[in-house]
This record gives C-alpha cells, structure tokens and sequence, in this order.
C-alpha cells in the first residue's frame, strides 16, 4: 500500500474530497464552539471551551493528513466516521479502493 501511484485525476478528486470532508467539519466545530462561547459565566467554563478548542485542533491535525503516504488511512477514516462517502471516492483506482473498503471494514 505504501508504494501507492497517484495519477493527477486521483490526487485531484480526492483533495476535492478531502478538503470538503475538512471544512465541514470545521463548520460543525465552529459551530459548537459558539454555542459553548455564548453559555460562558464564569472562569472554568471559559477555560473548558479553550479545552475543547484544543482537543479539536488535535484531532483535526492527526485526521487530516494529506501526505499521500497517509491518505488512504485517511480517507477510509474518513468513509468510517461518515464524514464522505465511498461514492465520492469513484475515479480512485481500484486498488485504492479496495483498500479503502478493506479498512472502512475493520
């Protein structure tokens, strides 16, 4: 798998893909990050948003890793978690794929 070829339709779609996958999730962060901000009155829960904020940061930087190395872990994360679906992945090779099926499975 490591030795992986991208063709430039390939790292065209899935960066498409991907990217999407990344601002919509920053939107749903984003936008419990302003429920929590609004509910704010008084210090601990001003620090428990920043607390949030920070997990968040985390998790997105380890999830969305474009190296293409890395990209079909992170891709069939991204088809376990719903965040895209596999549909949105045809014009990957068949290899690809079947990898991405493989471990969306386990």
């Amino acid at each position: 798998m490591h030795d992986l070829k991208w063709s430039e339709s390939e790292k065209k779609l899935s960066r498409r893909v991907f990217e999407a996958a990344l601002q919509a999730e920053l939107a749903d962060i984003t936008a419990k990050f302003k429920a929590k901000a609004a509910a704010v009155t008084t210090p601990d829960e001003m620090w428990a948003v920043r607390e949030f904020l920070a997990k968040h940061q985390r998790e997105i930087e380890q999830k969305y890793d474009y190296r293409y190395s890395q990209l079909i872990l992170a891709l069939a994360r991204l088809v376990r978690e719903g965040r895209i679906a596999e549909e949105q992945l045809h014009g990957l090779s068949e290899e690809k794929l079947s990898y991405i099926r493989h471990m969306v499975s386990l």
